[in-house]
């Protein structure tokens, strides 16, 4: 079979390749997937580069996330069958024509449901509604975050818009604030402009803004912390721009603020399953209902992996980039 690796790290659209490799077999437990798309993610390509919090051992696989078609099934496996269409947040090697993957790790997919969005419905989705969950807002409080056109920043405001969440999103660039409206998400403000903090406060009435998220890092931390109400909570959840954080001491001083990180993989492995089916079936239902939506820019062939990699940094990208075998 086909699948995608590189022999080193470094520059995916560079050290990617296609080679053919053995057909794995499902163990105990386990079920073997047909891969029908499978998206790219900034973690799958910071990974590539070798400098990812997970450095696979070379020559190695690439990407985690996947939709496809119960192949085989391995001892035991019982709740699953041929045929069933499933989707994946944690197999790493994705991109592949056919996987091996837990059978306890796999989601169903209702009929309902196409499979461009089943493709990327559980990593950055997942991530987005854990992080809201872990924030403890209720309807009516406000949530401050940046990166607002990113995958997760767009997410985290649809979902939380559907929990009566209200949310203002900074971008660093004024065509962020129409393309985000384009998908229907308001409250949106560009950084490059010289009102910017003033607009935020006019969109909130003054309201406390309870919690921050950062994505960025850099000054643009500190950005959002100055913002926060006092006992504001700023949670780290990327670094775009910059891994230092450049924040005013008078800040968090002064505003008894808290300032912690956010790792979805490490949140979501010791998430209790009850909760977890939770946050997994409205995640169905939100995509379902158009609440949260789930737009592809392209879909290129495993022989276009360099292509894609590439795509995935072009900025003013509206969807996520997905490889099919």
């Amino acid at each position: 079979m086909r699948a995608i690796v590189h022999q080193e790290f470094g520059d995916p659209t560079q050290v990617l390749e296609v080679a053919e490799v053995p057909l794995p077999e499902p163990g105990p437990g386990q079920v073997r997937l047909r891969t029908v798309l499978s998206p790219v993610h900034n973690h799958d390509l910071i990974t590539v580069t070798g400098n990812y919090g997970f450095k696979p051992e070379l020559p190695a696989r690439s990407g985690s996330e996947l939709v496809g078609i119960v192949d085989a099934l391995g001892e035991g496996v019982d709740a699953l069958s041929l045929g069933q269409r499933v989707a994946s947040g944690g197999t790493f090697g994705a991109w592949a024509e056919y996987v091996v993957a837990d059978a306890a790790g796999l989601l169903p997919v209702p009929a309902q449901l196409d499979d461009e969005a089943a493709a990327q419905l559980i990593s950055m989705p997942f991530s987005a509604i854990s992080l809201l969950e872990s924030l403890g807002l209720a309807a009516g409080d406000w949530l401050l975050q940046n990166a607002a056109n990113g995958a997760v920043g767009r997410m985290l405001a649809q979902l939380a818009t559907a929990r009566g969440i209200n949310v203002v999103g900074l971008v660093r660039r004024s065509d962020g604030v129409d393309e985000l409206a384009a998908q229907g998400i308001g409250n949106v403000v560009a950084t490059d402009q010289s009102d910017w903090a003033a607009q935020v406060t006019a969109i909130t009435g003054g309201a406390p803004i309870k919690v921050g998220v950062d994505s960025v890092g850099g000054k643009a931390s500190g950005e959002v912390l100055s913002l926060l109400a006092e006992g504001g909570e700023l949670v780290v959840f990327g670094a775009m721009a910059s891994p230092r954080m450049e924040l005013s001491s008078g800040d968090v001083i002064f505003k008894q603020a808290t300032v912690r990180g956010f790792w979805g993989s490490k949140v979501s492995g010791s998430m209790p399953a009850e909760q977890r089916r939770a946050l997994f079936g409205e995640l169905i239902q939100r995509a379902l209902d158009g609440s949260l939506t789930l737009p592809v820019e392209a879909t290129y062939s495993f022989d276009e992996v360099g292509k894609a990699a590439a795509g995935n940094a072009v900025p003013g990208r509206r969807g996520k980039i997905l490889l099919q075998p």
